[in-house]
Parts: C-alpha cells; structure tokens; sequence
C-alpha cells in the first residue's frame, strides 16, 4: 500500500538517478550518499541529517522490486489518483482502473484499487464503495499500517526491540531481528486497522533502512572488511589484529608473500540469524607510504637494485 506523499516525492532526483537505475549502481550511489551524509559524519549538522533520512526513504523504495513497481505506477498516474473520501470526480477511477487493469482482457485487480483507496482515505472498507461492504467476495481484511525506521548497523546484527509510530499515529513496539538487512520489511499480522465488514484486522508492515557502517559491510551473513597491511608485513609475513563486530579484536596470520586483494576469513564472526551464522572476511590491501625518511628511501633503492628484474606486467601482453 503506497504512502499518499509518494505524488509529491521523486526519489529517483533525490538519489540523483536514472528511472531505469539497475539494483547494483542503485546500492552503489546509495551506499556513497549515506557515507556523505550519516550523522556519525556530520555532529549536530541537521540539514544534513534530513538529507540522510531522505536518500534512507527514497532508498528504501527503490531497493524494493514490489514497491519500485508500485511508486511508478502512482507517480505515472499523477494527480488522477488522488481520492477524497467524498469521490472528487470520476477522472480518477478511470486511472486508476486502467492502470490496474490485467493484460489485454480489461479485468481490474480490486485488491490493488481498494488498497490506494485506504491509502487516500485513511482505511475505509476494502469491500465496497461508500462503506457499503461484502460486494466483491464477502468479509475483506482491514487496511496495513505502515512505518518506517531507520537503525544503525550494530542494531541491525544485534537485534533490538524498539517503539514506534505507525502512519495512523499509534504508537507500538516491535522486535528488530538479529540479521535484518537494509529495506527488509517487518509484518506484524494483525495489528493494523480493523475491517469495515467483519473481516480479518490489517497488519503492520514496518520497513527498515540500516545506516552504513565505516568499516564493515554485509555480503549476506557474512561481514566485509579492508585490512591495511604494511609492504613489509606482506612480504615478510606477520601477525595483525583484526577488529570484530562485537569489539574483541581478532589475530590473523598473514603470510609471507601475501598480495594485495587476498581476503582472510574468520570462521564464525559474521552476522548471527536465525538461519546460521556468517564468517569475518578481511581483504587484505597493502598500504603504500607516502612519506619517506631519507633512510627509508635510500632501503628502497638498494632493494629495487637486488630484485630480479622480472616484470609483473609481462603477462599483460601474451
């Protein structure tokens, strides 16, 4: 069900992105904007904490196949579907009808139709026109209720309970599952707004946007992480600490003749759910100084004098 201020939001200028933006590039440019504007990032600057939950929300749409498809089609129809509770002319239902109309046979899908309605009205009947109920099948399940949060990404992991206020304005708690991912969404069945005629109540339907974190990503259930090592430590091998998501700092080995890009993995120190538990991996990106003392570059050059000349980019070329 789409929130009614989707007509006047256009998500894809707020990401600064095509309408045909794939997921990737989406997550990419997502990722770049939160990084910018996180409020880790920018202390008591509140201009550019609603910038952040901006691009969240914004986000949190787009990521959404089901609600992409959804904000499209209302924003396609323009001012056509907004509705009063009084029926504000009949421009309207012939929109929304043709938009919902299922292949080339004209058959409107009714439970679409009756879920903007209760989006407009504020959870009028599903089943009928007016409030005359029971008209398209009997008893129809009362309007979802929708909200939004927006947790940091040791919550995310962790799991948490937390209040809300769904868009009706009443106040509620929900458990935030270890493991929740950015745009997941949370449904509480049945504690949304009551049928019109006798049916089931709607849900709660809680989307969650999780801000970045400065060192780890996900990849599923397992964490990310880049691990600068010295050009010593890689060629001659060396033992690091790692840092870890619950704070304890974990050892490595790193081998001698360790490249740059080789990822380490820490069996068990990923994300915790409810269907298992990921591992830690560290890419390893040898870190090149830019700062040399006389001594140290004058090392340098005696070792550039002793290597063995062979060429690493020889197999560009064959």
């Amino acid at each position: 069900m789409a929130s009614q201020d989707w007509f006047d939001k256009d998500f894809y200028t707020v990401l600064g992105v095509s309408k045909d933006v794939g997921e990737a590039e989406l997550k990419k440019v997502y990722r770049k904007l939160a990084r910018t504007y996180h409020p880790d990032s920018n202390p008591g600057d509140q201009a550019a904490e609603a910038k952040f939950k901006e691009i969240s929300e914004a986000y949190s749409v787009l990521s959404d196949p089901e609600q992409r498809k959804e904000y499209d089609e209302l924003r396609a129809m323009g001012s056509g579907a907004r509705f009063t509770a009084g029926g504000s002319g009949a421009g309207g239902f012939e929109d929304v009808f043709s938009r919902f109309s299922r292949g080339g046979g004209g058959n409107p899908d009714f439970d679409d139709i009756f879920s903007m309605f209760n989006a407009s009205t504020g959870g009028g009947p599903r089943g009928g026109f007016g409030g005359y109920g029971g008209g398209f099948g009997g008893p129809q399940k009362g309007a979802d209720v929708r909200a939004r949060t927006t947790i940091d990404f040791t919550t995310a992991a962790k799991g948490e309970t937390i209040s809300l206020r769904g868009e009706d304005g009443k106040p509620f708690k929900v458990k935030i599952p270890a493991g929740v991912g950015d745009g997941q969404k949370i449904r509480l069945r049945g504690r949304g707004r009551p049928s019109a005629n006798g049916g089931e109540n709607g849900d709660i339907v809680v989307e969650v946007s999780v801000r970045p974190h400065r060192v780890f990503t996900r990849d599923g259930r397992n964490l990310r992480l880049t691990v600068p090592v010295t050009f010593t430590e890689a060629v001659l091998g060396a033992t690091i600490e790692v840092p870890t998501l619950e704070g304890e700092p974990v050892r490595l080995r790193v081998a001698p003749g360790t490249p740059s890009g080789r990822i380490l993995r820490v069996k068990g120190r990923g994300i915790a759910t409810a269907k298992g538990t990921g591992d830690l991996l560290a890419e390893l990106e040898i870190a090149v100084p830019t700062h040399l003392s006389d001594a140290q570059r004058e090392a340098l050059e005696r070792f550039r004098d002793l290597e063995s000349g062979e060429n690493p980019r020889a197999g560009l070329f064959h």
